[in-house]
């Protein structure tokens, strides 16, 4: 096998599977991508009903430049592909006695917000509590999101001895939610930031503090969203990877991974054997390991044994009227949120009094929604599945969402729903292989949570990689395509 000649089967075509197919592609690698639904993307989808468009999945865009870096790599013009908004807002917050704010992609214009709403002295604890997220952003993210932490090389790096000198300084032996009592006493910011949680499906309350630095990536570097909705993401990519050559088999279910003597041999997709020099695995990695991988080889426990991230219940509706005073990415948050954490992280009973989260996405992609109407993606965080009685669940959950919204808006809005369409953890399970639904695989609700993560690469099996947002570093779509950058720079250093 030379370098050139490699045949490379990728398992999923969710943003981590198209990023690394594109970079093996580009190394000159002959690259199938095995999809087992009818259309790419994971859970980068889309859908129309009655007029509206609804992303399916993840509905916030930041750090688009990973996405042009792979048009770049190519050769390519990313905008002769994919384009997107940058938005002037981050997100509308709103509280059940009245209190509301809105933040920006700017500190100077989030002090004068937050000294308007909470004070004076708020407004200057912010500032250093955005200070201090940019510092640990730009001191950790090569270390901890953009090189393995599985490789020797990365630990010998300078950089390296420069994070070690700030580890007391970077919140890793508290909760984020001690983090953020220490920069603010008004509990309704505390609150606020502690959400910064949840973009990893982990509880404030347990995950450390350096989680502080994702504030960063909203409001230090910029609020995006793309032309055509998220699924423009996935749609890009899969023409970009077609144009280099990969191919891609859709419906095309993979049953499992052949090994012969602890080395890759390919794969059985679909009932037939499929032979494949390397296996690069975009499936959750508990799923890789229970259904796909031989029962009998060695397995990573400790890691198979954290704790699953939360998952989503999603409300897709059509909403016959539009609400100003509600924009792109909108926020009505609970009033005992330490307690919906609880409930969540121990997958106790179900909340009745869950935040939720509303994303409108007609409010930059006008075509999403007719004319003086809504396209609104409404979720609230939930436990992984466990055999809950989610029929139940969702009754309760859609009414008290009701009753949360009408108060906000000062209208009932349960006549103003023309269209529904409802996602539960099983049928994130069912369509994406991610065990329970988990959103991102397992949680950050350790301390050292981010060393526990799968590595790209497999220490047992030759010619095994695997990305996603259940391994190395993690879920959300810019840190899935950092996660296929990681795992293809693997193939091509160990050749």
């Amino acid at each position: 096998m030379t370098k050139n000649s490699a045949t490379v089967a990728v398992i999923g075509s969710g943003v981590a599977g198209l990023s690394a197919a594109i970079r093996l592609a580009l190394q000159g690698k002959q690259v199938v991508v095995f999809e087992q639904n009818a259309y790419t993307g994971g859970k980068i989808t889309a859908f129309e009903k009655q007029g509206y468009r609804f992303d399916m999945g993840p509905s916030l865009f930041t750090v688009p430049h990973l996405v042009d870096e792979l048009f770049e790599l190519a050769g390519k013009t990313p905008s002769n592909y994919f384009q997107y908004h940058t938005h002037n807002e981050v997100c509308r917050y709103f509280w059940l006695d009245g209190k509301q704010i809105t933040l920006f992609p700017s500190v100077d214009r989030n002090v004068e917000a937050i000294t308007t709403v909470f004070g004076t002295e708020s407004g200057k604890r912010v500032r250093k509590y955005f200070d201090d997220a940019r510092k640990k952003f730009e001191l950790t993210a090569p270390f901890f999101l953009e090189s393995s932490l599985h490789k020797m090389k990365t630990y010998l790096s300078p950089r390296v001895l420069k994070v070690v000198s700030e580890i007391p300084r970077l919140g890793l032996f508290s909760t984020l939610d001690d983090q953020n009592k220490r920069y603010f006493k008004e509990p309704k910011l505390v609150q606020l930031f502690n959400r910064y949680a949840t973009y990893n499906g982990s509880s404030p309350y347990q995950t450390p503090g350096i989680m502080q630095m994702i504030s960063h990536l909203e409001h230090g570097m910029g609020t995006h969203f793309p032309v055509g909705g998220m699924h423009a993401i996935s749609q890009s990519l899969t023409k970009l990877a077609q144009e280099l050559g990969v191919q891609f088999e859709l419906n095309a279910k993979v049953e499992r991974i052949l090994l012969e003597k602890k080395q890759v041999r390919g794969l059985v997709v679909n009932r037939a054997e499929r032979m494949f020099d390397i296996v690069v695995c975009n499936s959750d990695i508990k799923h890789a390991y229970h259904e796909l991988l031989p029962k009998n080889m060695r397995r990573p426990k400790k890691t198979l044994a954290q704790e699953p991230s939360s998952s989503a219940l999603i409300f897709y509706w059509g909403i016959g009227q539009t609400f100003p005073v509600m924009d792109l990415h909108n926020i009505i948050f609970s009033e005992d949120y330490k307690e919906e954490f609880h409930r969540i992280s121990s997958n106790g009973p179900f909340w009745e009094d869950p935040t939720i989260y509303v994303h409108i996405s007609n409010r930059l992609e006008v075509n999403d929604a007719p004319k003086g109407k809504d396209s609104w993606f409404v979720m609230v965080n939930v436990p992984y599945d466990q055999g809950q009685d989610w029929e139940d669940i969702v009754g309760k959950v859609r009414r008290k969402i009701i009753e949360r919204i009408s108060s906000v808006l000062g209208k009932d809005i349960a006549p103003l729903i023309e269209t529904e369409e409802i996602l539960t953890p099983p049928q994130i399970h069912s369509r994406t292989s991610s065990v329970g639904g988990a959103l991102y695989g397992t949680s950050s609700n350790e301390r050292m949570a981010a060393f526990l993560r799968h590595s790209n690469k497999s220490s047992s099996v030759k010619g095994l990689y695997f990305c996603g947002g259940s391994v190395h570093p993690g879920g959300g779509v810019p840190l899935c395509i950092l996660s296929g950058k990681i795992a293809a720079e693997w193939i091509e250093e160990d050749e």
